[in-house]
């Protein structure tokens, strides 16, 4: 082999091996609790299943670091919910129905960030404020307005909900409401164990939570309907739907497949059977594969 050849060959071989390691991936994010977690692996899997190579970026904190990471390409697409989306990120006040609540949140990002809001997954995880069950009965509150005349019950909260327009300030002030001392802020993923070992007397947890079945809590009602819908929706930077045109039809595919249902099922699953995350997704995909073909 002459200098030319083996120059050239080289070359070759060297581009190949750098194509190979640069080939573009899809990269799904999720935030830091459970339900995220299987979200993210549905994308992924879903998407992986249809050939777009995918890459995980699991576990990005809240809603905040979610957004900075897309809006800086460090993730393509995560699921986000509409309540969420209007009040934290847009910072716009809820208004009509969750078709009006869609549409609002599908114009802001669009407009503010260039990002695509693809239709909702099917369910609605809306904030629940979740009792112990015994507890509940025993004091006989089963709405949020009948919290106003207990002062005496200790509120555990994650860290986002101090800060949200949807949150904590708003809700006491809604409900006239007084917690003994100041919420106690803690992970998510924390949350119910605290409520479980008599920590706190109430949390701030999510209607699709899957250890409020399965210890036995109360979530109680909102009956002044404070709380807007929180449809969750996959978003999408732009440039990945151009790199990977199978993502629009894929997750469109599986808008509304997923019902509060499922996701309780799903949760329950991981947190309280102590599942593989990756495995209940595959085994939930299967059953959606099967009513797309």
């Amino acid at each position: 082999m002459n200098r030319r050849s083996f120059l050239s060959g080289a070359l070759a071989l060297c581009c190949t091996s750098a194509c190979t390691r640069r080939r573009p991936k899809a990269t799904v994010g999720s935030k830091n609790f459970t339900e995220q977690l299987i979200l993210g692996e549905l994308l992924a899997q879903y998407l992986a299943e249809r050939g777009v190579p995918v890459e995980r970026r699991f576990y990005l904190a809240g809603t905040y670091i979610c957004q900075q990471a897309i809006l800086t390409g460090r993730i393509d697409t995560y699921v986000e919910y509409t309540g969420t989306a209007l009040a934290a990120v847009l910072d716009e006040k809820y208004s009509g129905d969750p078709g009006s609540v869609y549409g609002q949140v599908k114009e802001g990002y669009k407009q503010r960030f260039n990002l695509e809001v693809l239709p909702p997954l099917g369910f609605n995880n809306s904030f629940a404020m979740v009792m112990r069950g015994e507890d509940a009965r025993r004091l006989g509150i089963a709405s949020l307005s009948q919290l106003e005349a207990h002062h005496d019950l200790r509120l555990g909260v994650g860290y986002e909900f101090l800060e949200r327009q949807d949150g904590y300030s708003g809700l006491v002030r809604t409900y006239e409401l007084n917690f003994a001392g100041d919420p106690q802020v803690m992970d998510l993923g924390l949350l119910y164990r605290a409520l479980q070992n008599g920590s706190v007397d109430i949390v701030a947890g999510n209607n699709t939570d899957g250890l409020i079945q399965a210890l036995g809590l109360v979530v109680l009602d909102d009956d002044k309907h404070y709380f807007p819908p929180y449809d969750a929706v996959p978003i999408v930077r732009p440039d990945a739907l151009s790199k990977f045109p199978d993502i629009d039809v894929a997750f469109r595919q599986l808008a509304g497949k997923i019902s509060a249902q499922d996701m309780r099922a799903m949760n329950y699953a991981v947190d309280g059977e102590k599942q593989d995350s990756q495995m209940v997704v595959r085994q939930f995909l299967a059953g959606i594969n099967n009513q797309i073909r």
